[in-house]
């Protein structure tokens, strides 16, 4: 439906009108002045070239649009008695927020500093994208915000995420049309699909349309408006239009836009949980049509700029420097009328306030919007119910990812009725064997069902979309509301969010240093359906460079695990999910592997993050080693034990140590990452002076990269994944990339002093042992019996 600005339906009385107006032309006000003024707040004087910064920054063009749509949240919210939330996609829009926050007095009540008066003004101002104040878009450091201005394309997910076992919260989420285009937010408009009007919330998406970009035209504002309605249609939505640029005609189509799709929510929400309805409802979206820039000035030096992509930003560029820009400036911010919105001290006045809501019903107060407020411990079952038997290393084998589900199926039993806890994958979940979780909890769905499907749930916390965004945004809005989760995913694959979570983990990094912020619980990431073992699916599913993305952000906020069996998986997996305000990662296999360590092993070394396995080496602690075999990951460990089995057998004179890396930042310095070494601690546990090699499960030159600076970094060669694969078998990945134990044993070979010469023919048994592996596996298409068979005997 439309609602025409001119024939809405008068549901605001004239002083409704005006109330909300004066709001809206306040918040207006305070956004022009953020951009421009560092001095004068008030205009008691006539402008002059030194109240304006010198250096001019921030987006105009949304803002009017943002300001328009938090004054009539604001009457909603306080209509209604609402608690809501507004995740704000045009994030480049932040004097918008941050000036509303102030109007509301939840600014003040976080920065007491920047009072709600003439003083605070003056102040909140001159800090905006000024050196040592805030930076011009929606930050971490905006009362009210779980999205970073950065982060284009993901609001509508983050808004989904915030709204899942949520049930009493409306999220309201603007959407920038420039935002529409991006293919994140085109999947995100699906997540209704997966929204369960018993147990969630309710996501209210207004699209903006303003018609520009930075420079171009917006594809949503530029088709006809039928052709949109089809769109959004489609996607399962009823949408209410509201068009126009006279600004009394627009407040009455809002009020009326804003009511029609709360009583539409309410309905729906009263038939799923009074009523047990059934069907899928459409849920409506609010398309506002408003020029950019609206209420700035029409023409600067000739050109139109109010409605065109000119006011995007900055539209009074020189106004230091060109008297009519300075003159165009004075008369845009007086045509507010300040003296009406504020008083002689500079505090709003009384029509201002009218609509703000109390308390935490203000947007931003709401503790949502500063989850660590809600935040519970997660009630994690003991370890030992589903730790493995290990009464001999390397003699059993078990999925580590299939233990973990078993010990995730109870943590999803146990949250059930307190619905905090979501399993997050692109389709993955069964393939990554973690299906266990399925007997507590089905998969999210409230599409068509048929007979053959498997797990679906109306009411499941297990969610599955094969896109990779939209699972991250989710995870991202859940947690930022303080809820847990954990997402899984193919190691490849997980690449196509590495720009969401460098948004996420500048978020974390910033919240750090806001003492108001409550820390949040982690994002955890399982990746599994590693590059090892991706022989079947071949190159294109082989990938393990996640994790070099993500050791190269803030020390502070990034983890990396690499348990090499079941119950040191079970040992990390506790720890993640108990842990706040950080990225964890966690690369474990789902295919059989070796159980090495007991539990109580498997804690100490996982605290360790790093330590010897006396019983896999030869050194027996009479004398220096003479050689470090060093692993990190379940694959390359197996590939190191067996080398050091086979240098036990062939060269037993030599002194082996076998080093297990779990946290990979235990290979930084301390005074780089919290979790690094002291020089001594690295020097004690991998010699100043003795060869070492280390099998790792990626790149090798991340391992360089991190020990770069070690006193030993001569002595250490790296194996790991060299982007090379292809369909084959699973030793043969090895072997291709010189990562196997023949390969191994002959790096020892040709590092160690005195070897070349002395175990010469042990090399070339090794190298006998390749050339048989590639014509063996082209003939009988199976590894080598001596590896497909091969189990620990030390």
């Amino acid at each position: 439906m439309s609602v025409d600005p001119q024939q809405a339906s008068v549901r605001l009385t004239d002083d409704e009108l005006r109330t909300l107006d004066a709001h809206w032309r306040a918040a207006n006000y305070l956004s022009v002045g953020q951009i421009y003024l560092m001095a004068n707040p008030l205009l008691t004087e006539p402008l002059r070239p030194e109240h304006v910064k010198p250096r001019l920054l921030g987006h105009w063009g949304t803002s009017p649009g943002l300001n328009l749509v938090y004054t009539h949240l604001n009457r909603v919210i306080r209509d209604r008695d609402l608690n809501a939330l507004c995740v704000w996609g045009p994030g480049h829009g932040g004097p918008a927020v941050v000036a509303n926050s102030w109007l509301e007095g939840s600014y003040t009540e976080t920065y007491p500093d920047v009072t709600r008066d003439g003083a605070g003004m003056a102040r909140l101002f001159k800090q905006f994208s000024f050196p040592g104040g805030i930076p011009s878009h929606v930050a971490p450091e905006t009362p009210g915000s779980i999205h970073e201005g950065g982060e284009l394309g993901y609001a509508l997910s983050h808004a989904y995420g915030a709204a899942y076992d949520n049930p009493d919260l409306l999220v309201a989420c603007v959407i920038g049309d420039g935002e529409a285009e991006t293919g994140p937010l085109a999947a995100s408009w699906h997540s209704n699909k997966f929204l369960d009007p018993v147990h969630d919330g309710a996501v209210l998406p207004i699209l903006h349309l303003n018609g520009y970009k930075i420079a171009n035209p917006t594809v949503l504002a530029r088709i006809p408006e039928p052709e949109l309605d089809e769109l959004l249609r489609g996607y399962g939505h009823d949408p209410i239009h509201v068009t126009g640029d006279d600004p009394a005609a627009v407040h009455r189509a809002m009020a009326e836009a804003m009511d029609t799709a709360l009583d539409r929510i309410a309905a729906i929400q009263r038939a799923a949980r009074e009523e047990a309805a059934g069907e899928r409802p459409r849920w409506p979206v609010i398309v506002l049509r408003t020029p950019k820039g609206w209420t700035g000035p029409a023409q600067v030096d000739g050109l139109p700029v109010e409605g065109t992509w000119r006011a995007h930003q900055v539209p009074l560029s020189a106004v230091r420097d060109n008297p009519e820009h300075l003159r165009q400036l004075e008369r845009w911010l007086r045509s507010y009328r300040p003296g009406e919105l504020f008083d002689e001290q500079g505090a709003p006045r009384h029509d201002v306030l009218t609509w703000i809501p109390d308390g935490p019903r203000r947007l931003g107060a709401t503790p949502h919007a500063n989850g660590g407020l809600l935040l519970r411990e997660l009630p994690l079952p003991a370890l030992e119910s589903y730790a493995v038997a290990v009464d001999k290393p390397g003699t059993t084998l078990h999925e580590p990812t299939g233990v973990l589900g078993e010990l995730l199926e109870e943590l999803m039993r146990s949250t059930a009725g307190r619905r905090d806890f979501r399993l997050v994958g692109p389709d993955e979940t069964a393939s990554n064997r973690l299906q266990a979780v399925y007997g507590a909890s089905g998969k999210a769905w409230q599409a068509q069902t048929l007979q053959v499907d498997e797990h679906l749930d109306r009411h499941g916390r297990v969610m599955e979309i094969l896109s990779e965004h939209t699972c991250q945004g989710w995870l991202e809005g859940y947690l930022l509301t303080g809820r847990h989760g954990l997402f899984s995913c193919y190691e490849a694959f997980v690449h196509i969010v590495d720009s969401m979570v460098n948004q996420h983990i500048k978020w974390l990094r910033v919240t750090r240093r806001l003492p108001w912020r409550a820390p949040i619980a982690s994002l955890n990431y399982l990746l599994t359906s590693h590059v090892w073992r991706q022989d079947h699916n071949g190159f294109s599913h082989q990938d393990p460079g996640f994790v070099d993305h993500i050791l190269s952000k803030s020390p502070e906020a990034v983890r990396v695990y690499l348990p090499p069996d079941a119950n040191t998986l079970l040992s990390v997996a506790d720890h993640v999910l108990r842990s706040r305000d950080y990225v964890n990662v966690v690369v474990a296999g789902k295919q059989p592997c070796f159980d090495w360590l007991t539990l109580d092993q498997a804690r100490a070394h996982c605290a360790r993050g790093a330590g010897i396995w006396d019983w896999a080496g030869t050194e027996n602690g009479t004398r220096e080693p003479d050689v470090v075999l060093a692993c990190a990951g379940d694959v390359p460990t197996q590939e190191v034990l067996a080398a050091a089995q086979l240098l036990r057998r062939h060269l037993p004179e030599l002194a082996v140590r076998v080093v297990n890396v779990v946290d990979i930042a235990r290979l930084m310095p301390s005074g780089e990452h919290p979790h690094g070494m002291s020089d001594f601690e690295y020097d004690g546990l991998f010699t100043a002076d003795r060869p070492v090699v280390f099998a790792y499960h990626g790149y090798p030159w991340l391992i360089h990269r991190l020990a770069y600076r070690r006193t030993g970094h001569q002595h250490l060669h790296v194996r790991g994944y060299k982007e090379i694969g292809t369909t084959t078998t699973p030793f043969d990945m090895l072997v291709s990339n010189d990562c196997d134990r023949y390969r191994l044993v002959m790096d020892v070979i040709d590092r160690v002093p005195g070897l070349a010469v002395r175990a010469a023919a042990v090399r070339q048994r090794m190298e006998d042992v390749r050339l048989r592996h590639h014509d063996w596996i082209r003939v009988h298409g199976t590894d080598l019996p001596e590896v497909a068979d091969w189990a620990w005997d030390g």
